[in-house]
């Protein structure tokens, strides 16, 4: 994989261009099928999950490498707002192993990633920052993990795409889009539910085929069309460490500890 980041701003706007969906037209008949469902709603069919479009939003949405991009991807990472313009968020055990481990070293994050191609260049994670209860515990409420990447001819990589928001203490019932990159694939898979309270500490839901890869896919809500961004307020991760089943899956809640760690990222920016 190459850095091309002499395409950037003519990628991205192909991609800002194919955003929206057709609208439904009120005078259509017939019953409500899945096409025409997909067409009315930015989410698809509930629970369904299906190849995520080149949009400008998936583009905030990248796979994880290992052996500074030479060896395979394994978890997902998406851009947050930061005032640096260079923290990415993901889930801990994409980047450290919890209890007994250690921090994982030579990683890249390569956003837009789309079979074998990195079209916005590869993102080297320089720092990580989680939280100590997951570094001694493997606490599963804290499986949350914030990184600062390196910048790539001079740009840092919320300069070039943006970043969603960090949301917190937003409640436990939520209607949220989460793409991620399964291991086995190299396109990225996007579906749209809505959340529910597995414990206090930990959402729940349901979206059929997020397997192993999709651990740290951001959970995104209140997205708007015009700007194409949203709210991050949750990552595929904690309970079984995401999920043991590809179908039902789960995220550390985002309260004070979450937004206390992204603070600690905010003021570790380089």
């Amino acid at each position: 994989m190459i850095a091309v980041l002499a395409v950037l701003l003519g990628g991205l706007a192909v991609a800002c261009g194919s955003h929206h969906p057709p609208r439904p037209s009120a005078a259509a008949g017939g019953p409500w099928s899945g096409p025409r469902m997909r067409s009315a709603s930015p989410f698809g069919t509930p629970g369904v999950q299906h190849t995520a479009r080149p949009t400008l939003g998936a583009a905030r949405v990248g796979a994880v490498f290992s052996d500074n991009g030479a060896g395979g991807h394994f978890c997902t990472a998406s851009i947050v707002d930061s005032p640096g313009d260079s923290v990415i968020l993901t889930a801990a055990h994409c980047v450290h192993a919890g209890r007994g481990g250690h921090e994982s070293t030579d990683l890249v994050f390569v956003p837009g990633y789309r079979d074998g191609d990195a079209p916005y260049g590869e993102w080297s994670i320089t720092h990580v920052v989680v939280d100590r209860r997951w570094v001694q515990h493997s606490d599963p409420d804290y499986d949350v993990a914030f990184a600062d990447v390196a910048t790539v001819h001079g740009r840092r990589v919320g300069d070039v795409f943006g970043g969603n928001t960090l949301g917190y203490d937003r409640g436990y019932r939520l209607r949220v889009q989460i793409t991620g990159y399964p291991a086995s694939t190299e396109q990225p898979i996007t579906c749209g539910n809505e959340t529910t309270k597995f414990s206090a500490g930990q959402l729940r839901i349901e979206c059929a085929g997020f397997p192993g890869g999709t651990s740290g896919s951001p959970w995104v809500t209140d997205l708007n069309r015009e700007t194409h961004t949203g709210t991050v307020i949750g990552v595929i991760g904690g309970y079984q460490a995401g999920g043991a089943t590809p179908d039902v899956s789960y995220s550390p809640y985002f309260g004070a500890g979450v937004l206390a760690l992204y603070r600690t990222a905010v003021r570790d920016e380089h």
